[in-house]
């Protein structure tokens, strides 16, 4: 004998609506787009249960001291999205003036110049250009910013060091501290 089907006084909707939020459907509008028509060095797409946290790849730009690097960001976005923007920090290791040490990004357009024209794709490439034109004047970290404009050699240096950390995988950099004692 086969069980009754259980009705619940509470019909799935609440479930539904929560799915088609403006924000949710802005941000299948979006990765739609990054798929359709990706931009050149970036990367992004949803986590597998959750529109709202990206994982995201930015290659290093072409003639800087970040070229053939590698890294990888999350992207947390909000309900209010796109009127407010999303928390967006560097996983991987990154030595630049515009990024604090726990990854944040200082960069105008995530902050008082945000606009929701803007989608995941224009602040990817927005990160992006970052890397090729840091600002040293409006700094997240000050050692990068000092030797941006006092040591240029010094600064490529350290970059380049982050740029070969960035090919390591994941499980590598978690092995690392085993291999150094």
């Amino acid at each position: 004998m086969s069980p009754k089907p259980v009705r619940s006084a509470s019909p799935k909707p609440i479930t539904i609506a929560k799915m088609s939020t403006p924000a949710r459907r802005r941000l299948m509008r979006d990765f739609k787009r990054l798929q359709e028509d990706p931009p050149a060095g970036v990367s992004g797409a949803p986590t597998d249960n959750n529109i709202m946290l990206w994982n995201a790849v930015i290659f290093g730009p072409h003639d800087t001291p970040f070229e053939d690097g590698t890294f990888k960001l999350t992207v947390e976005f909000t309900e209010e999205y796109p009127n407010k923007p999303p928390t967006v920090r560097f996983v991987s290791k990154m030595f630049h003036p515009n990024v604090y040490a726990d990854g944040s990004i200082c960069l105008d357009i995530l902050q008082n110049r945000w606009s929701p024209t803007y989608d995941a794709s224009a602040i990817l490439t927005s990160i992006q250009s970052l890397l090729h034109d840091p600002n040293p004047n409006s700094p997240a970290n000050n050692e990068a910013a000092q030797l941006y404009r006092e040591n240029r050699r010094e600064y490529e240096k350290k970059v380049q060091s982050i740029v070969q950390e960035s090919w390591t995988s994941d499980s590598e950099d978690e092995e690392e501290p085993d291999k150094k004692s």
